[in-house]
Formats: structure tokens, C-alpha cells, sequence
């Protein structure tokens, strides 16, 4: 008997050391699926709730429990939870009042970062109204594009964004919209004056009545993502996934203790629904910021006591290539949450600025499928395991790049990827993770749905992207598919920007496409253009024109002049071959160009600036 207890103690003792050797990594897939069941438990919890819990509640929770702690720093300005709700308060019982507007009336926000953008939301919020969360770097017929997709019966506009209103007044006013302008005064006619309205209206409660319509079906937000649309889509994020996006910061231990450092656009998902959305449910300080500064990012962090920091690629790199300084690694940073960070700047990144964990993850706005680098493994997005799959059903197809469609096989279906091979992700649509699609545009929702997938008659999430699946289960991002691609940590629309370029009076066509160029991430935009009969090539024109009609990140920073745009059989046309070959003058034949902001158009691509470019001493 004695001997049998040894062997059961022995076996107990050796269990652990060898899982540890042949499977390293099971203890955190454990802990981490432990952490999913305890998520999904809170948040049935809360969709039992009557009357019914929304993030709202939460924030309002949150105020009632700790109303003198502070939420927001913005500047030389802190505003405590109890401040805040106030303020939501007074900006509510303004717009409630207001002739223009009506109870559950959309409303598009078009404000930088500032906490009135905040306030405003969080007002919003207690009207039952959703929110279109514009970007401010859009102008003209994109941001009428963006206005009316939501069909927003209020814009409510930050004072420093008037002229670019203005540009649109016209339209709106022809559909009727209520202009409001964060100011105390305009001399606009169409624009109405709303800072001054707030400064006199009451800070009193709104009453739950106001927000009684809502349930988890009902738009919270419409967040704009480019795809292969051309023109921005606003992909509709409901109240249950908002709930859903609590846990985003919890989940990855962040507590009430923790100031995090939000300097993400708050129009984008990752500074609304991780930065902010997930503060209200740790009850953390945000550390608000207009953008990111890589010069004064560690001086805030110091100065704030940052604990918690977010990120895209772009940020990390940004980081990294900053001037070295002594006190680099004094900081009270511990947690980095992002996505989009190359191994290589992952581990400049720890090694300059100190231990500090990186939570990787993996997410998309509209996307049904999420992935997070719990392990901490270098360069991957996320683990996959088990008891993921079976919760949120996924696969990697394999893709045709040429076709820009999956391949299938005789009986119509899509092939699975093996392990080590790239692959399409898709995402099995089930009511527990759902595909909302995008507001007034069936025709961009169905081409997200992908049909007969594994089995006739099942409907999968198409998110876009190619991945791969090592053998340890690490899964990595590879690329983007289809007629998008990211730079400046922004998605950018070829059709879109092939639409801009083509109004110009000189171009007949334009093929946009994405280049990479070495110690960037992402690719940055190129254009393969026609031009007119009898017309010149006019670098200053085009630069006006593309400054005029695109933000920053979405201007071609490459030209090539061709004698036709090459398309396909089926008149798409070929960019597989012009990414291939880049921006190199040695190898191609074609004049190119380059945009010069000093000499405010495209000039010559000469080899001295493509070397200078290829070495990093010429940075984009």
C-alpha cells in the first residue's frame, strides 16, 4: 500500500515538471480560460440585469461609488467622476431642450481629443441617442459621406473644426441637420452657438425614462473603418457589444489603482472602446492627450505616474526611434496594451525602456473573432487553443492573392490552411459573436459574410487578413488582403483615394496601392496614374489637390506615370506586380514622383532620394 501512495505522490510531483517541459504553456492556457469563463459569467450576469445594464450604468455605478476620484486629466484640467457626470449632465439637459433636437435622435461627434468629447458622448448616452464618431482629419465629401451614413439629424462640432463645417453647411442645411458648435458664440449662418447653452443648463440628473427605448440591439456607437469599399463605412457597434468591451482593460489586470495614458484618437476603436470604455469599467484615470508626441510621451508618463500605456505599431517604433536619454527606463510603466508591434521593435522596446509587459492582441471593429498574446511570445498576435475555438469558432482558408478571392475546392468549399501555411481568417457567425455589419450599406455587409465555408449553408466573418499558426499554436499576422492597406496606424481605402486623385483635372485613371519601405511599418501609398490627352503632368496641381481632399496618411507618397493602367480580365486592375516593384527608379522605367511638402508638389524620384529614403536617413 505505502508503495502505491509513493508512486500516486511521485506521479503528482512529476505531473507539473513535465507538463512544464512538453507543454510549457498549459498553466496559462488555463489561466486564461479561466479568465474568458469568469467574463462571460459577468456578462450574462449583467444581460440579466433589470432593467436593463449598459455601460452607462456602469460609469453611473462608478460615479455613486467613488465620485471624488479623478477619471480625466487633460492638460492642466482634472475632472473626478463625480465632475464628469455633471457635466454630461448640463451638456444633456442643453441638447434635450434644444429645438433641433429629438429624444433618440443620431448624433454625429466631430471632435478632437479633448473631455468634452467625452462628456458629450456620456450625455448622448443618457438621451438614448447613438453617436457617429467622426474623424477630424476628414474634409468635404468624405466627411459628408461619413455624416449622412449614419443618418445623424445633429452634428455637434468642436469650435477649431468651423471651417471644415462650413465646407459641408450647404448640404446639411438642405437635409435639415441641426449644426451645433462647441463655441459661446458664431457668426455663422446654419451654425448655432452650444458651449454658451450648456454653460446655463442644469447639472440635474437625466431621468432613465429618456433612455427607456434602448435595448442591446440598438446602435451605441458608429465607428468609421475603411475596407475595400472605398469611402469610410460605419460599422455599427451596438449596446451588447459595447457591454461585451468592458473587459477589454480588466481582463488584462488593470485595476482601479492604474492611470492609463490615452493619446489614441478617441473616433477610433482602440482610444474609445479600449481607452475609454474600458477605464469605466476598472474605474481608472485616463491621462487624456490631443495625439501622440513621441518627445513628450515618457516626460507625461513620469509626470502623470503612468502605470498603463496603449499602442499600435506605429507608437512603439516612434518610441523606439527617439533620441536616447538616461532616465529612459524611469518610469512607473508596467503594462503596454496595442496591437500592431513587429518583433523586432518589441524587443528594442523592452530592452530600452525596462520590464514592461506587452499584451498583444488582435481585434477589428466590426470583426466577431479576437485573439490576445496572453504568453507574451514576441512577435505573435495571439495563442489559439481548445476551448477559444469551440466558444468562438474560427479557421485559416487558404487564399488566392491573384483572384483576391478563397480557394474552394470541387464541392464549392473553402480549404482549410495546415498548420505553418497563411491563411484567410473567418469567423463562424453565431449569436454569441455576432456580425453587426455596417450602417446604411448591405451591399459592404454581405461582402464581409462568407458563405458555405466549411459546411453548405454556414455564414462566416470574413475580417480581411492573412494569418499563420505555428506549431506551438502562436498565430501571427502576415497581411492584409483585398484593397486596403495601414499606414500612419490608419487603414486607407485604395478605391477612395483613387476616386480623390481621378477628379483631379490632369488624371484620367489612378491605381492605388501600398509599398513598403523599409523601417516603417505598414505600407504607404502609391499610385500608378494616366493622364489626360494633351495634358501635362502638373506635380503642384495634384499636390493641392490630394492636400485638399485627404488627411495625411491617405496621400499617395508615390506617383508613377503610366501609358495605360493595366487591368484584368474582369477589369480590375492589377496592383500584384506594382507592389512587387515599389518605388525603385533603377528597376522601373516608368517617370516617378515623389511629394514634397517643402516644395509643396510631387518632384522627381531621383536615385539620390530613393537610396536616402531605402538607408533611413530620409524618414516618411
Amino acid at each position: 500500500m505505502e508503495i502505491y501512495i509513493s508512486i500516486i505522490l511521485a506521479s503528482l510531483l512529476i505531473i507539473p515538471f513535465a507538463l512544464k517541459t512538453f507543454s510549457p504553456y498549459v498553466w496559462m492556457d488555463i489561466v486564461y480560460f479561466g479568465d474568458l469563463v469568469r467574463i462571460l459569467v459577468k456578462f450574462v450576469a449583467r444581460r440579466r440585469r433589470r432593467p436593463l445594464f449598459f455601460v452607462l450604468d456602469r460609469f453611473l455605478e462608478q460615479t455613486e461609488a467613488h465620485p471624488d476620484n479623478t477619471f480625466i486629466v487633460f492638460e492642466n484640467e482634472s475632472y473626478t467622476y463625480a465632475c464628469t457626470d455633471k457635466r454630461s449632465n448640463k451638456i444633456a439637459n442643453a441638447l434635450q431642450s434644444h429645438a433641433g433636437y429629438k429624444g433618440g435622435d443620431t448624433v454625429a461627434l466631430f471632435m478632437g481629443n479633448e473631455p468634452t468629447f467625452l462628456f458629450t458622448w456620456l450625455a448622448l448616452a443618457k438621451l438614448g441617442s447613438p453617436v457617429a464618431l467622426l474623424n477630424h482629419n476628414i474634409r468635404t465629401k468624405s466627411l459628408l459621406h461619413c455624416f449622412n451614413c449614419c443618418k445623424a439629424k445633429v452634428l455637434i462640432a468642436a469650435a477649431e473644426l468651423k471651417e471644415a463645417v462650413e465646407d459641408v453647411l450647404p448640404s446639411l442645411i438642405e437635409q435639415g441637420v441641426t449644426v451645433l458648435l462647441m463655441s459661446k458664440n458664431s457668426d455663422t449662418l446654419g451654425i448655432q452657438s452650444f458651449s454658451d447653452e450648456v454653460e446655463k443648463a442644469s447639472d440635474d440628473p437625466i431621468p432613465r425614462s429618456f433612455r427607456s427605448h434602448i435595448t442591446f440591439k440598438s446602435p451605441a456607437v458608429y465607428i468609421y473603418t475603411s475596407g475595400t469599399t472605398g469611402l469610410p463605412k460605419a460599422a455599427v457597434v451596438n449596446q451588447n457589444r459595447i457591454l461585451t468591451a468592458l473587459a477589454v482593460l480588466s481582463s488584462n489586470g488593470v485595476v482601479s489603482s492604474d492611470v492609463f495614458y490615452l493619446n489614441l484618437p478617441l473616433y477610433h476603436t482602440a482610444g474609445f472602446v479600449v481607452g475609454f470604455i474600458g477605464t469605466i469599467e476598472t474605474g481608472s484615470t485616463i491621462i487624456l492627450k490631443r495625439k501622440f508626441s513621441a518627445s513628450q510621451f515618457w516626460d507625461d508618463c513620469r509626470k502623470h505616474n503612468v502605470t498603463v500605456i496603449q499602442y499600435i505599431g506605429e507608437v512603439m517604433r516612434y518610441l523606439c526611434c527617439a533620441p536616447k536619454k538616461d532616465n529612459d527606463k524611469d518610469h512607473k510603466v508596467r503594462l503596454a496594451i496595442g496591437n500592431g508591434i513587429r518583433a523586432e521593435i518589441w524587443k528594442e522596446f523592452l530592452n530600452r525602456f525596462g520590464n514592461i509587459q506587452i499584451r498583444e492582441f488582435y481585434a477589428s471593429t466590426e470583426g466577431n473573432v479576437g485573439f490576445l498574446n496572453y504568453v507574451g511570445k514576441i512577435g505573435a498576435i495571439g495563442r489559439v487553443h481548445f476551448f477559444h475555438q469551440k466558444l468562438f469558432p474560427y479557421t485559416l482558408v487558404k487564399y488566392d492573392t491573384e483572384r483576391d478571392e478563397p480557394v474552394r475546392d470541387a464541392n464549392g468549399l473553402c480549404i482549410e490552411s495546415r498548420k505553418g501555411e497563411p491563411g484567410l481568417l473567418v469567423s463562424k457567425i453565431t449569436n454569441l459573436a455576432p456580425f453587426a455589419g455596417y450602417a446604411q450599406n448591405e451591399e459592404q455587409t454581405e461582402r464581409k459574410r462568407l458563405h458555405n465555408v466549411l459546411k453548405k449553408g454556414d455564414l462566416y466573418f470574413n475580417t480581411g487578413d492573412l494569418m499563420r499558426i505555428d506549431k506551438d499554436n502562436f498565430i501571427y499576422f502576415q497581411d492584409r488582403v483585398g484593397d486596403t492597406f495601414r499606414w500612419k496606424g490608419e487603414n486607407v481605402a485604395t478605391t477612395e483615394v483613387s476616386d480623390i486623385l481621378t477628379i483631379c483635372d490632369c488624371l484620367k485613371e489612378a491605381n492605388v496601392y501600398g509599398v513598403q519601405v523599409p523601417g516603417h511599418e505598414g505600407r504607404i501609398g502609391m499610385a500608378a496614374v494616366t493622364l489626360k490627352k494633351e495634358v501635362q503632368f502638373d506635380g503642384r496641381k495634384i499636390y493641392n489637390h490630394v492636400v485638399s481632399c485627404l488627411p495625411s496618411y491617405a496621400r499617395p507618397r508615390f506617383i508613377r506615370m503610366q501609358s495605360a493602367v493595366e487591368v484584368t480580365g474582369t477589369f480590375k486592375q492589377m496592383k500584384v506586380k506594382l507592389v512587387e516593384e515599389g518605388f525603385d527608379p533603377g528597376r522601373i522605367q516608368d517617370p516617378l514622383y515623389i511629394l514634397d511638402d517643402n516644395a509643396k508638389s510631387y518632384v522627381p524620384l531621383t536615385a539620390q532620394i530613393y537610396h536616402a529614403i531605402i538607408s533611413g536617413s530620409t524618414k516618411l
